[in-house]
């Protein structure tokens, strides 16, 4: 972008003293990846963009449902109707606001398998995830490399982020050594989300990236912010005595999940959406056409660029996209998603 160009576009931005002509051409040379094209990520991933961020890996292994369109703010009803793969309609829509980043979307479940290629050369990563898998692969690599990483989650009216930089903070696992049973924790399922709250959890993610990447350290808010919206409370809690000197990622430095050393989970309930996720072992590469083939006499087969539905008669959907995932629509059980793939796939 020329100079003169940059100027108008990001004028507002520029005159703000912390940021100046400065830190506006440190942002459009800064690359950030975006975990997950849900809620959070959207508004993430809308607010980097406009704000000139040089480059965006977005990063999602969902479709959009009519669900979704009440709080993520990048998709519409056509988006829907179609079933698009977020992250290819997240950059679409990107696209049409700033044409002059570079998006790289990535139809993707982040696993050990993939998180070393999908965030390598970021400069920063954030977490717009809805899971705890997910977030403790960001805290390995984060550790792993020295790349400050950005956690928030909101469900119901309630919320909360926290900045992770490496060698300065706890980091994840300091804080959350075991990831919550399932069923001890409210989710979006559970107990509904409202949107102002992933909006102000979203933000305030997003502007703690502009301050990193602008290199204004010392206006991070550096603790765990909690907030409710329905109940006007804001609570900053400190991190710092949080540090465990034990901790095995940040201080013994055992990258076990990212690695591949610890096994993850094959099956996911997607938040609020009756549909579970089922993973492969390991990562494929699949002709769909020729799947799709084979297919026909069980259901409706569709077909695109991203993936493969076949509308079974049970009443049941089955997406399938090239690396071997699938996402089981209309159940919530695992069991019952993972016998359906194990049918359909043979693994």
């Amino acid at each position: 972008m020329s100079s003169s160009r940059s100027d108008i576009r990001y004028a507002r931005q520029i005159r703000y003293p912390a940021i100046g002509r400065s830190g506006q051409n440190r942002l459009m040379q800064a690359h950030a990846a975006i975990v997950g094209l849900g809620a959070l990520g959207c508004v993430i991933a809308n607010h980097l963009a406009r704000a000139g961020v040089g480059k965006l890996t977005l990063i999602d292994r969902d479709i959009v449902d009519h669900s979704n369109l009440q709080r993520q703010l990048l998709f519409d009803e056509a988006d829907a109707e179609a079933g698009a793969p977020k992250a290819a309609a997240a950059a679409k829509r990107l696209a049409s606001v700033n044409g002059d980043i570079e998006l790289l979307p990535y139809i993707a479940d982040l696993s050990s398998y993939n998180a070393e290629s999908l965030l390598s050369g970021a400069d920063i990563v954030l977490d717009g995830s809805d899971n705890f898998n997910a977030r403790y692969l960001m805290n390995e690599f984060s550790v792993k490399h020295g790349i400050p990483w950005i956690y928030g989650g909101a469900v119901a009216s309630s919320g909360m982020s926290m900045t992770i930089r490496p060698g300065v903070t706890p980091c994840f696992a300091c804080m959350f050594p075991d990831a919550p049973p399932g069923g001890a924790v409210d989710t979006c399922e559970t107990a509904g989300v409202l949107a102002p709250i992933v909006d102000t959890v979203g933000s305030v993610q997003s502007m703690e990236a502009i301050k990193l990447l602008t290199g204004s350290e010392q206006a991070l808010h550096g603790s765990l912010l909690q907030i409710d919206l329905w109940t006007n409370q804001w609570h900053s809690i400190g991190i710092a005595s949080a540090k465990k000197p034990d901790c095995p990622v940040c201080a013994r430095r055992e990258f076990d999940l990212l690695e591949g050393r610890r096994e993850e989970t094959l099956t996911a309930s997607l938040c609020g959406r009756n549909t579970v996720q089922v993973s492969p072992s390991q990562t494929q590469v699949l002709d769909l056409s020729l799947i799709a083939g084979r297919w026909d006499s069980l259901g409706k087969v569709e077909i695109n660029a991203y993936l493969l539905r076949l509308h079974r008669t049970d009443g049941l959907t089955f997406v399938l996209f090239p690396d071997g995932r699938a996402l089981v629509m209309g159940t919530d059980d695992s069991v019952t998603a993972r016998r359906i793939y194990t049918e359909l796939m043979g693994e």
